[in-house]
């Protein structure tokens, strides 16, 4: 019985040290780009989108494994069990961007009021990387919300991602336009079997408030990111 608890215990400690030192990776990673108070308050705001998912997921009784950072590319949580239906999906999706949201809205605030031009950097770059994530193809956050409004919605994400690739040119963008081509197929064939059509299955009114909170949350991060965007030229 001791033997099992030290196991267990040695797990729990192996998941903090795996989330801790992915995390000091990231932060030392992007410290060499854009110095280390940068680093750290980006992958802080990272780990709060990722948290959202992780408290989302074990709200819904799902086993979820704590986040794993890559620098340069984000982190993820490790959903040890799926989805039962695209609802639960679309809630784990927007817990991130709108936990993330708040983190970057308080560094937004905090800003405001000690006039640092480091915070409003954080504050930009949390916003507009949650406007990112809302992208409405899978495996962004967006995907997964949108799929409980319409799969369909993911046939927008496709032009996006490649007019994101000729504005910014990015490897990342070609990953993720990879890993989203078999939802956009899926969407275009659309859903003949029956186990396809009922995990997308959802009423009108869960449908309309999942598009209302979707809409109104890109709205408000596209809003602040076009503000923000004006100041940081002449705060840097």
């Amino acid at each position: 019985m001791k033997l099992l608890l030290l196991l267990l215990n040695g797990a729990k400690l192996g998941k903090l040290l795996l989330t801790g030192g992915t995390m000091l990776l990231s932060v030392v990673a992007y410290a060499f780009v854009f110095g280390w108070r940068y680093a750290a308050g980006f992958v802080g705001l990272i780990l709060v989108h990722e948290m959202g998912h992780y408290v989302a997921a074990r709200r819904r009784g799902l086993d979820v494994g704590a986040p794993t950072f890559i620098p340069f590319v984000g982190a993820w949580i490790e959903l040890k069990e799926q989805p039962r239906d695209a609802e639960t999906e679309a809630y784990i999706g927007m817990a991130g961007p709108l936990a993330g949201s708040l983190g970057a809205l308080a560094c937004y605030y905090a800003a405001r009021a000690t006039g640092s031009d480091l915070l409003l950097a954080l504050a930009y770059a949390g916003f507009f990387l949650n406007l990112f994530n809302l992208i409405p193809v899978s495996p962004f956050d967006g995907g997964r919300i949108s799929a409980v409004i319409s799969p369909r919605l993911w046939l927008l994400g496709a032009p996006l991602l490649v007019g994101l690739f000729f504005w910014r040119p990015s490897p990342l963008l070609i990953l993720m336009a990879i890993l989203a081509a078999p939802k956009v197929m899926e969407a275009l064939r659309g859903f003949r079997s029956a186990e396809q059509q009922a995990y997308y299955l959802a009423d009108a009114e869960t449908r309309l408030s999942y598009a209302v909170l979707y809409l109104g949350l890109a709205g408000f991060l596209a809003v602040m990111c076009h503000e923000l965007h004006a100041e940081l030229p002449r705060a840097f």
